[in-house]
């Protein structure tokens, strides 16, 4: 069975995982690969390298948007198997390594459990393991600022909020923003289409959140890769300020 994926850009391929996004920027054999997926993701990210005529022992480099297990689920694995290394912002070092925890608790999903969607969410992320313990041992802060001398040239960007270190990645030789869980496109606990931030209840700090959707907007790019959700085609400018428009609609109608 073919992996479900789709070539974006020249060389950059999105894939979509059992409910979380990766992507991919080729060079040659060699690749860039951003985020993992769950731990039960593993053979589909296998597959997905080999698909676009790479391998995971081409992958020159894990970068990870931020470090909760539906991201972060084989980054160790391909360290410990392959050597390869894992880069992250250098706030989301120590929670790589798990050294704390910046998810959403047991408490708040069963608060939210009413909620349409949040259920069914639960029972699959308990099956491909997004409560288990993959910390990364040897996690690395990005070795450089601007861009990293990588398959795609990716410039991360900080954008704290949904997790301390969060960071997207710019590709501005392509035109595409890899967005993570900064800005996304749909998830399974939402109901609403298009740019948005994640549900609440999934952010370390969800002001922060809403205020680095600001960084976003300078970025000069046209197609959004986010962490959950279908490709987004459009400035990611306007995609920002979409997401900022409906956060704050949902605040202003939520009860006191």
């Amino acid at each position: 069975m073919r992996t479900d994926m789709r070539q974006v850009a020249d060389n950059t391929y999105l894939v979509h995982g059992s409910n979380t996004n990766w992507v991919i920027v080729t060079e040659g054999d060699a690749a860039t690969l951003v985020d993992t997926g769950y731990p039960g993701d593993r053979q589909r990210l296998l597959d997905s390298l080999r698909e676009v005529g790479s391998s995971p022992e081409a992958v020159a480099a894990v970068l990870i948007t931020h470090a909760h297990n539906d991201h972060l689920g084989s980054a160790e694995y391909l360290r410990r198997t392959y050597g390869t290394p894992v880069h992250l912002h250098e706030a989301e070092v120590p929670h790589a390594r798990r050294e704390f925890l910046h998810q959403v608790s047991v408490g708040q999903v069963l608060r939210n459990g009413w909620r349409p969607g949040v259920l069914p969410w639960v029972v699959h992320a308990l099956r491909v393991g997004g409560t288990a313990h993959v910390p990364v041992t040897v996690p690395e802060a990005f070795p450089v600022t601007g861009a990293l001398d990588l398959p795609g040239r990716p410039v991360p960007v900080h954008t704290p909020g949904h997790t301390k270190g969060h960071a997207v990645f710019h590709l501005p030789d392509s035109g595409v923003v890899i967005s993570g869980d900064a800005l996304v496109s749909g998830h399974p606990t939402s109901r609403i289409r298009g740019p948005q931030l994640l549900p609440d209840m999934f952010h370390h700090e969800r002001a922060q959140a809403l205020a680095s959707l600001a960084t976003l907007e300078r970025l000069d790019a046209d197609v959004m890769l986010p962490g959950h959700g279908p490709v987004h085609h459009g400035p990611v400018r306007l995609a920002a300020q979409r997401a900022r428009e409906h956060a704050l609609q949902v605040r202003r109608a939520a009860p006191v």
